[in-house]
């Protein structure tokens, strides 16, 4: 394929492209729009009106309805959705990251769609996928999140910034709970590890389960042995990433991916993780951290953590979790996409033998 590609790239509008400060599926979307930008493709990104991009921005919702209260998300969506495949016919291929519902257009436009399942928020949504499982191309976001159920064009694990997230030092001298406030996230269990460990716990993330947080975390935050931050943006993701002795990521799911997992890294901060879900394919027992079964080997982690040399670290994570590698694997895929699609379309319009 010799022209320019010309993606119609749709994002969700939660949050703003690229986030403020939360919103992991909104930067995968940035980080994968401005790479293809930078290698010439044409990017049309349909995300919030004040993302800010390379790449030619529509904007339907003014802004990511989890910022402003006032935005009806089931009204913004539905616009949201409608507007790129009303203008379906300007592009090669159109890329979703939307979850779910911008599958029901499918199959009234002739453009082919990508689809990222960045999760699957409850086993109530696989019938959607199933039932356009034969015309959309699914990508899997790690192997572990492949639905048994469901075709999959191809796995690719996301990709960061490297250059956003140097070198630390680990002289903070402290563990890190970064994430959702939540009891999938496994904050009480980082509260228990630290505590036995004699570390102070920062912890950094939006509160999603408001009784969870005030019940079971609030009462523990005391300013000094445990601090709680807030949501921490890109300004000062890096340096907290990179103070800590080790990023504990004790979870109670089956995590899709964890991009705090690969930052934290890619600044030399060892991860103490239970190997559920996307974890053992981004963790290496004993190399940039440990895969725990209990919490009282996640203590014992802690220690031996500490000792792991943060230069291999984040060696390991460098050519595995690269944006470049990302962006690469999905041009390739595009490519694919749209020849076997022209190929098709040129099958069904010649006239029989």
């Amino acid at each position: 394929m010799s022209e320019r590609l010309r993606v119609g790239m749709l994002a969700p509008i939660s949050w703003r492209v690229p986030p403020r400060h939360y919103g992991p599926w909104e930067q995968f979307v940035s980080l994968l729009t401005e790479g293809l930008v930078a290698r010439g493709v044409d990017v049309t990104l349909f995300a919030s009106a004040d993302s800010v991009t390379s790449a030619r921005l529509v904007g339907t919702a003014p802004t990511g309805y989890s910022e402003d209260p006032e935005l009806d998300p089931k009204v913004w969506e539905c616009l949201h959705v409608a507007t790129v495949f009303e203008r379906a016919d300007e592009f090669d291929l159109i890329h979703n990251n939307a979850d779910f519902p911008p599958l029901a257009y499918s199959r009234l436009v002739d453009t082919p769609l990508v689809t990222t399942i960045h999760g699957f928020s409850s086993e109530r949504i696989v019938p959607v996928y199933e039932r356009y499982d034969d015309v959309v191309h699914y990508v899997a976001i790690s192997e572990a999140n492949r639905h048994p159920r469901l075709r999959y064009a191809a796995t690719i694990h996301h990709g960061i910034d490297m250059g956003a997230f140097p070198l630390g030092d680990g002289a903070g001298g402290y563990l890190l709970f970064f994430g959702r406030i939540h009891p999938d996230k496994g904050t009480v269990e980082a509260l228990d590890a630290a505590e036995r460990a004699g570390l102070p716990l920062l912890l950094a993330g939006i509160v999603q389960d408001r009784d969870y947080f005030e019940r079971l975390v609030a009462p523990r935050i005391d300013g000094e042995r445990v601090r709680y931050l807030g949501s921490v943006g890109p300004d000062r993701r890096a340096s907290l990433l990179g103070g800590a002795v080790a990023l504990l990521h004790l979870i109670g799911f089956e995590e899709p991916f964890g991009f705090s997992v690969v930052e934290a890294m890619a600044c030399g901060t060892p991860v103490i993780a239970y190997p559920r879900g996307s974890l053992p394919e981004l963790v290496r027992d004993g190399e940039n951290g440990f895969l725990v079964p209990t919490l009282d080997a996640a203590v014992a982690a802690v220690e031996r953590a500490a000792e792991l040399d943060r230069r291999a670290v984040r060696a390991s994570v460098e050519g595995r979790f690269g944006v470049g590698r990302m962006v690469d694997e999905y041009l390739a895929l595009y490519r694919r996409v749209v020849e076997e699609h022209r190929a098709r379309r040129s099958r069904s319009a010649s006239p029989p033998a």
